[in-house]
């Protein structure tokens, strides 16, 4: 069964634009905790590697995405309107809360890596040709 070109865009562009609304919306101490919990609570059921029977009305038969999709929705609608349109605003931006997190990550994990990789290169005798236990391992000291 094809999927419609309408469908298409709503899986790949307005599902991650609504999952970073209520990303950043979560992150706001304006939204009620109540909002946050029910949110929270059907993302454990999601992620739970318990399945929900199918004998559940409705939510036994609901795909873990339309869920998802649903959740979010739902938690973006009972948010304070203000609130949710200033967060749609700096995201249109690129400055919202989740950009600003997902910059530090990303920061985060390449100075790891370049932490890793420099690691590496002192321990393969890196480009002065000393290895690890100082001695000479350039190619003419070097063992066959």
């Amino acid at each position: 069964m094809p999927l419609p070109l309408s469908r298409a865009h709503t899986f790949l562009i307005e599902i991650p634009r609504q999952a970073r609304l209520a990303y950043c919306l979560v992150r706001d101490e304006r939204v009620p905790l109540p909002s946050k919990v029910a949110l929270g609570a059907v993302l454990a059921v999601i992620v739970s590697p318990v399945n929900l029977p199918a004998w559940l009305p409705v939510v036994g038969d609901l795909d873990a995405v339309a869920l998802g999709a649903l959740a979010v929705k739902v938690f973006v609608d009972a948010c304070p309107e203000h609130v949710v349109e200033e967060h749609r605003l700096a995201a249109s931006r690129g400055e919202s809360r989740f950009d600003q997190d997902l910059g530090r990550a990303l920061g985060l994990v390449r100075e790891a890596v370049l932490r890793v990789r420099a690691r590496w290169i002192r321990l393969r005798g890196g480009p002065s040709g000393v290895g690890p236990e100082g001695d000479d391992q350039s190619s003419e000291g070097r063992r066959p």
